[in-house]
């Protein structure tokens, strides 16, 4: 386990997996296998606006102690994910039990909130997410705004977050007010193209046809309709999650190529650059070794540039976005902590 002391020592910490789950590919099934105990879903449905009068469609929850919230927390879901998977009410129901009020978003296209946008989201979704961000610090009501991103949910976060003093003006925001003041990531990729290459692995292959399945259903489920041509792709055989984002992803968002989303929507570029990176709220990357959809290689490759700003938290253990262990998920607790020491 690496990385620097931050808002509180992360020595003598380190995540144990439990039985059953030993490996990295247990560890991110887990969750397909078990469920947990999580109360009704009793979040506040709350349409928000990113303009050409679509919405996307967010739950609003209170902390469970019934007290005025230490802050809000925006949470992000992964590829294929939405504001009911699991672990994202998990992690919620986490941070609520903490004092935090937490918003569950919705991205463009996902769960609930199909029927509010046209489309389907990306990696780098700034258009939408920087509307979503300057809504949300004003749900915030003068307290903390906090960021939490599971995934791909991560990388949509860090793109916003590095964006440009243009994209930010263009939203309505202030470039030089900050749009988090925290942030928590797990099991994110910072590298699309390795990240495309990792989940086509042949071990993989169950993987990426389960991802492949939901984000087909997901885009032909759009009450706005798809073009013939993208019709014709998604009921054709799509072999990759590549061959998805060359058909759908890339040109839905204005990108040349699947090789220039790819190289435009990662952040770990942006990440290397320091004066890009001061536009980062005190931040908190959690990544897995054996993590089987996500190689660890890139979040690694910024371990030089840490600092009490800036911090990795890499485990040997965990898969991706897994990390059971004996007291229960422990990126959930390490997360609601991390923010409370934060605020703190």
């Amino acid at each position: 386990m690496g990385g620097p002391r931050g808002p509180f020592s992360m020595d003598g910490e380190p995540f144990q997996p439990r039985f059953p789950w030993w490996n990295g590919d247990l560890q991110t099934l887990r969750d397909t296998f078990r469920t947990d105990a999580l109360p009704p879903d009793q979040g506040q449905r709350l349409p928000l606006d990113v303009g050409g009068g679509e919405q996307l469609l967010a739950k609003l929850d209170a902390p469970l102690s019934g007290a005025e919230p230490r802050g809000l927390v925006l949470l992000m879901h992964g590829l294929g994910g939405s504001s009911q998977r699991a672990g994202l009410r998990r992690m919620g129901d986490t941070l609520q039990r903490s004092g935090f009020a937490v918003l569950r978003l919705n991205m463009r296209g996902a769960g609930e909130g199909r029927a509010l946008a046209r489309g389907t989201y990306a990696a780098n979704c700034n258009r939408d997410l920087l509307q979503v961000l300057r809504q949300a610090r004003s749900l915030a009501a003068g307290r903390p705004l906090l960021g939490m991103g599971i995934s791909l949910g991560g990388t949509k976060l860090l793109n916003a977050l590095t964006s440009s003093a243009l994209e930010r003006r263009t939203a309505g925001l202030d470039p030089q007010a900050p749009l988090l003041d925290g942030l928590v990531t797990i099991s994110t990729p910072v590298d699309l193209e390795s990240c495309s290459r990792q989940i086509e692995r042949p071990r993989n292959g169950l993987y990426q046809h389960w991802l492949l399945k939901r984000l087909v259903a997901q885009t032909l489920a759009d009450p706005f309709g798809v073009t013939a041509s993208e019709r014709q792709a998604l009921e054709g055989p799509l072999p990759t999650i590549r061959a998805f984002d060359a058909a759908i992803t890339a040109p839905r968002w204005s990108y040349a190529s699947v090789d220039d989303y790819y190289r435009q929507a990662s952040p770990l570029w942006r990440l290397q650059d320091p004066r890009i990176r001061r536009q980062l709220p005190p931040a908190l990357l959690i990544h897995a070794e054996d993590d089987p959809w996500v190689p660890v290689e890139p979040t690694r490759s910024l371990e030089a540039l840490q600092d009490d700003r800036f911090q990795l938290l890499l485990t040997a253990k965990g898969g991706h976005n897994g990390f059971h262990g004996p007291g229960g998920c422990w990126t959930d607790q390490l997360t609601a902590r991390w923010f409370q020491a934060l605020l703190d």
